[in-house]
């Protein structure tokens, strides 16, 4: 299920500070995410991984996402009064009242699951059960010793905002450019250096020990086996010291709960949590997808194409969380987005037009509604009649105001386009000939029409 965007950001006041939070999607049940070291509500829906996940939750929840104090969107802490653990976890509780959630399942991920240990030992009647994604109990134990966590903080000094902490969470990701590039953004925004530093220091204080027995809520544990920054022994510790809980360890290197197998990760959650399985992975649903594809018109050189290209790259992605899509797929210059029905995909598509040619590059999109896997990258006909649709939009810079096609035509176009021009077509594309390749590169045709077939 795609999220609607925009999704609206507000704040909830807990003492004298203001937390921001979202709320997303509109399942039966209130699932509260607490994030880990540092987080940025905006930006999340920028990265594919996090993206998916946080579709996923919200597909069968009404999810609360909030940046903790100190980081993101949130109001920051003073680095010379750091807040006890207590202060930050009725942070929860104050977005909460501020989301009109009286009872909610709450999902620590990382450095949020002492927070949520904490809450639900706290506020038994708030917590309905507790999902613990690579969770700890004492940050010197399972995370970092003080030497460690001292040579951390000199680096995060240094060279925040650089990307470098990256080897510290997903050193499995060093080699994808794109990602590492997200993430020297994902520091930046998240917090400055100062700000960072002072995360670490509150961290290094968590020891919830003490408090493990106490807890009566159903709970989850989920932890890679080979998690490089939280040991996994830290769960099963928490699997031995509450009671009932279940662990699940799943594969993985990567620390943050948004890489590696996010669809794994989602669906033990949403199993534990609605006591239903997750659709099975051949479940065909219906999709619109959306190819988008760019080229060298101009002949820019190697070196200026690559420096366009890749800022295209960046604002495809941002630009398909904005409308609600996900990244679906990724082929050199053909790039695959995911929608729940046309109206999104066009619009998602216009802004892509108006992205290229900002920057100064030829582009052309492919709209295709039909049934794809509910999981996994889109394949079989409706992937390859998406393809040949933008293969046959031509590219840009050849078209009035940079067009694209769409199959079928019912539907397609409509209110989607209020400012600008969208071409259909009759024939599905496993029987175009040359004339009609022909026919739909002359002429505009207004939204909602489609171009006339042609007999052979």
């Amino acid at each position: 299920m795609a999220v609607p965007r925009p999704i609206a950001t507000r704040y909830a006041r807990s003492g004298d500070v203001r937390i921001a939070y979202q709320v997303v999607g509109q399942g039966p049940l209130d699932l509260v995410f607490v994030p880990g070291f540092i987080s940025n509500l905006d930006l999340h829906w920028e990265d594919e991984g996090y993206s998916r996940l946080l579709s996923r939750l919200s597909a069968f929840s009404r999810l609360i996402l909030f940046d903790k104090r100190g980081t993101g969107l949130s109001d920051r802490v003073d680095a010379h009064a750091l807040p006890s653990l207590e202060t930050r976890m009725d942070d929860v509780r104050a977005v909460m009242d501020a989301a009109g959630s009286s009872r909610a399942a709450i999902l620590g991920a990382s450095e949020g699951a002492p927070m949520a240990i904490l809450f639900a030992a706290t506020y038994p009647e708030r917590t309905r059960s507790l999902v613990l994604y690579a969770g700890y109990a004492h940050f010197h134990k399972w995370v970092m010793d003080p030497v460690r966590l001292q040579a951390f903080i000199e680096a995060t000094e240094t060279s925040w905002g650089t990307g470098a902490t990256l080897q510290n969470f997903a050193p499995g990701r060093l080699d994808d450019a794109r990602f590492a590039a997200w993430w020297a953004r994902f520091e930046r925004l998240s917090a400055s250096p100062t700000a960072a530093a002072a995360l670490a220091r509150m961290n290094a204080e968590i020891d919830v020990r003490g408090v493990l027995a106490s807890i009566r809520a159903p709970t989850l544990l989920i932890h890679r086996r080979n998690d490089a920054r939280v040991d996994p022994d830290a769960s099963r510790y928490l699997a031995r010291k509450i009671s009932g809980a279940r662990l699940a360890e799943v594969s993985g290197r990567d620390h943050p709960i948004w890489t590696g197998d996010v669809n794994r990760v989602a669906d033990l959650i949403e199993e534990f949590l609605t006591g239903t399985h997750a659709p099975a992975d051949t479940e065909r649903v219906l999709a619109a997808l959306l190819v988008t594809r760019i080229s060298d018109t101009a002949r820019l050189g190697d070196r200026m194409w690559s420096e366009r290209s890749q800022r295209f790259h960046e604002t495809w992605r941002l630009l398909v969380g904005r409308h609600g899509g996900r990244i679906a797929d990724q082929h050199g210059e053909v790039m695959i987005s995911r929608f729940d029905g046309p109206a999104r995909a066009i619009r998602c598509a216009a802004a892509l037009r108006e992205a290229a040619q900002g920057v100064g590059i030829a582009s052309a999109q492919g709209v295709h509604v039909g049934e794809v896997e509910a999981r996994g990258p889109p394949s079989g006909l409706t992937m390859r009649v998406a393809l040949q649709i933008a293969e046959r939009a031509g590219p840009a810079a050849s078209l009035p105001r940079g067009w694209w096609l769409t199959w079928p035509p019912a539907q397609a176009c409509g209110s989607a386009m209020p400012d600008g021009w969208c071409s259909t077509i009759s024939t599905p594309p496993w029987r175009w000939s040359k004339r009609h390749r022909n026919s739909i590169s002359n002429r505009p045709v207004k939204a909602g029409r489609s171009l006339p077939s042609r007999r052979h």
